[in-house]
């Protein structure tokens, strides 16, 4: 009968065609939801690429942060230069979006959530504190999103999960290359090591670098620690200095080690002072001046040393940067960014487990900071450099390959 009554009724007529047209918009397809990697199926073969990084771009630890965000950008501008990145045929531009942890480790699973949640990356880079990297990685990992850490040396940190990546050594090469160049290049056998315990960086290297100098007839006369931030070390350095060791080795950051070395060289320790990568900063000789002169640390490249990639990237960075000679940080953020880039391309797509197959597969990757090849647990094997602090400038001392 209803139907009877409305081929009757123009007024009805008109209702049925309203409701049948509700009826077919109610049926519609929603939008689908963001797959990982944060890109929508029609997404993955156009539009822009999202990646993300955190760092350290305010607080103790900037000059790190910054100088990994400037190497990152550099990388992308030249891909965008040349029309985009090349995924399955298709070019599509990439855009960053960096988001600042003001060095602290509290920041970073707040940070990285918000890049993949609110920004949709398909892949995060950062950080380069381990003890940072390893608050921000896990929540990468949970939502199978590839991250690839610059410079975080710490182990643990691709321990979190078979989506983390490094483009920098471990600090088990580190240590053990430290102490090779001690023992064979300065023909030292006495270390005292002053440690920032505060930091997962830290505690390892020291430990690494004491097991691999005993290891090579070395002798670790004293040890002292201290705490991130702190000034004052005359107390702990008159305590190493009773036990006459021969070089004090420093596996801190840069923000302590100037302090320490004013304060050795006003205690009568003109001894050699040795350190890690954390030293890595233009502000170490901007604050240590003088007292910095004759040390050493191991770093990721150094930028005097003439290979073909070296130069064509310090020319380009100081094209991009009013002059400034890029650290290793900056060569770090270029090599995690190429990688990533070179990775997307093997894929053929920014699908999360695809493009972290991809990364896994990275075998002899020519970067600034050296050829980089990832093993089975997600490490970066690669040479490890020395610099010497000779005449208010570093130079490049000795390079020293994986054991």
């Amino acid at each position: 009968m209803a139907s009877a009554s409305i081929a009757r009724s123009p007024w009805l007529k008109t209702l049925a065609l309203l409701a049948a047209v509700a009826t077919f918009a109610g049926c519609k397809k929603e939008p689908a939801a963001p797959t990982a990697g944060g890109n929508t199926p029609a997404a993955a073969t156009a539009g822009e690429i999202v990646i993300g990084h955190y760092g350290s771009l305010t607080g103790g630890q900037a000059t790190f942060g910054r100088s990994t965000d400037e190497g990152i950008l550099l990388a992308v501008n030249e891909v965008n230069a040349a029309g985009g990145l090349e995924v399955a045929g298709v070019k599509r531009k990439v855009k960053l979006v960096s988001e600042d942890t003001e060095s602290k480790a509290e920041k970073a699973g707040d940070v990285v959530r918000k890049l993949i949640s609110k920004d949709n990356v398909v892949a995060v880079l950062g950080e380069v504190a381990s003890s940072i990297t390893l608050e921000g990685a896990p929540v990468a990992q949970r939502a199978k999103i590839p991250t690839i850490t610059p410079s975080s040396t710490n182990t643990t940190v691709t321990e979190v999960g078979d989506y983390v990546f490094r483009v920098c050594f471990i600090d088990p090469f580190q240590g053990y290359a430290g102490a090779k160049f001690v023992r064979e290049q300065l023909k030292l056998t006495k270390a005292a090591l002053l440690v920032d315990k505060s930091s997962a960086y830290s505690d390892q290297l020291s430990k690494e670098f004491a097991q691999a100098f005993q290891s090579m007839g070395g002798t670790i006369v004293a040890t002292a620690d201290y705490t991130q931030g702190e000034k004052d070390f005359n107390t702990r350095l008159t305590s190493l200095r009773e036990k006459g060791p021969e070089l004090i080795y420093i596996p801190g950051y840069y923000t302590e080690v100037a302090n320490i070395a004013i304060q050795a060289r006003a205690l009568g320790m003109n001894i050699p002072l040795m350190g890690g990568d954390g030293w890595d900063s233009e502000d170490l000789a901007k604050n240590g001046g003088a007292a910095i002169e004759g040390t050493f640390y191991t770093n990721h490249y150094a930028p005097d040393n003439p290979t073909p990639a070296i130069t064509a990237f310090v020319t380009k960075y100081g094209a991009a940067y009013n002059g400034k000679v890029p650290d290793g940080l900056a060569a770090l953020g270029y090599d995690a960014a190429n990688v990533l880039f070179a990775s997307i391309k093997t894929a053929g797509t920014t699908e999360g487990p695809k493009l972290r197959d991809a990364i896994a597969q990275t075998k002899g990757f020519v970067g600034v900071t050296g050829t980089i090849t990832i093993d089975a647990n997600r490490n970066a094997v690669k040479p490890i450099v020395v610099l010497e602090r000779k005449n208010n400038a570093w130079v490049y001392r000795a390079t020293i390959e994986p054991k």
